[in-house]
This record gives C-alpha cells, sequence and structure tokens, in this order.
C-alpha cells in the first residue's frame, strides 16, 4: 500500500509522510536506534534489537509489497524524525480484521502534532486495507500519548499491571486500547 502526504508542523516546519525506501534503511536504523535510547515507553531497548542495513532493506521491501500492512516515515527535510506502522495480527479467518499499531518518533519533534499526523495516516491507511479494528498498547505513565490516543478515539479495553519490566527492575503498567474502524 503506497501513502505520500505532506502536513504542516505547529512550528511551521513541512513533513512528508510517506513509504520509506530501500535507500532510507540505514536512516530507518539511526532513527529505531534513537527513538529507543530517548525514551521507556517502548517495548524494548536499543541494545536488545540490532537490525542490519540488509535486514531492514528486506523489511522495507516486504512492507511496500503488502497490501495490509504498511510502514511510514516521517520526513523533515530528507531525514526521518518519526516512524509508525500496522501489521495484521494474523492472517486468519477470526483474526485476520485486526491490526497492531507502533510508533516512535524523535524527543526533538514531540509536540508538534507529528504523532496526530502519523496516527491519522495509519488510521486512513488501516481502514483502506480492510481492518476494522486497529489496537495498541501504551505505557500507562504515557499519558500524552494517551491522550492523543483517546482524541483519536482508540478506547481502553484493559491493563496490564507487569506489562513492562524495565532494566532497573521496576514494573510498568500497559493499557491495551482499540479502535473500532
Amino acid at each position: 500500500m503506497r501513502y505520500d502526504k505532506i502536513i504542516k508542523l505547529k512550528d511551521g516546519r513541512l513533513c512528508n509522510i510517506k513509504n520509506p525506501e530501500v535507500c532510507d534503511a540505514a536512516e530507518m536504523v539511526r532513527n529505531f536506534n534513537l527513538t529507543h535510547e530517548q525514551t521507556d515507553f517502548l517495548a524494548s531497548y536499543v541494545e536488545e534489537k540490532h537490525v542490519t542495513i540488509d535486514e531492514e532493506t528486506a523489511f522495507i521491501e516486504a512492507q511496500n509489497r503488502s497490501d495490509r500492512n504498511i510502514q511510514l516515515c516521517a520526513y523533515i527535510n530528507h531525514h526521518i524524525v518519526g516512524m509508525a506502522g500496522i501489521s495484521q495480527i494474523k492472517n486468519s479467518i477470526k483474526m485476520g480484521h485486526r491490526a497492531t499499531y507502533g510508533i516512535g518518533i524523535e524527543r526533538e519533534y514531540w509536540g508538534l502534532g507529528l504523532g496526530e499526523a502519523l496516527t491519522k495516516s495509519c488510521i486512513e491507511c488501516a481502514k483502506n486495507a480492510g481492518f476494522l479494528q486497529l489496537e495498541l498498547e501504551v505505557v500507562a505513565d504515557n499519558t500524552s500519548a494517551i491522550e492523543l490516543y483517546k482524541k483519536m478515539g482508540f478506547e481502553e479495553m484493559g491493563r496490564n499491571p507487569m506489562g513492562f519490566r524495565t532494566k532497573g527492575g521496576v514494573w510498568q503498567e500497559l493499557l491495551s486500547m482499540r479502535l473500532e474502524l
């Protein structure tokens, strides 16, 4: 599924939200590593996931061939500053209507409307792909993300008080949320 849209951020800068190309593999790895270093709200630590350029290239090619899964990147001045995507949970009769949503944005670009733009873009893509439900998990302390998801229409469907365990051994409660499309 192809996607390409230009938006204006709150600070006036233009941002292009679109599918990555194979030439973006190194930039995607850089962005992934940076966003995973900058927050404790994502599902893994940077040292846990070592993605090579070849692996990222294969991922881009697979996503760009898919008619259901999608990876979107937010580009400012040709640099990736955020990424988001949807993935079908399972290709089966009983679960084929469901997709998961994930997002990561570089800290420098928080608060500029990029999270809302990427979320709206992925919701649009999920609808176009024929999904009926979009799901996510979010750390309960990530109040700005929860506020955004609620604004977009996501509803809480449950909590896991021991959803994540940090390197320091601290439990992070996870909220499960869903959006009926």
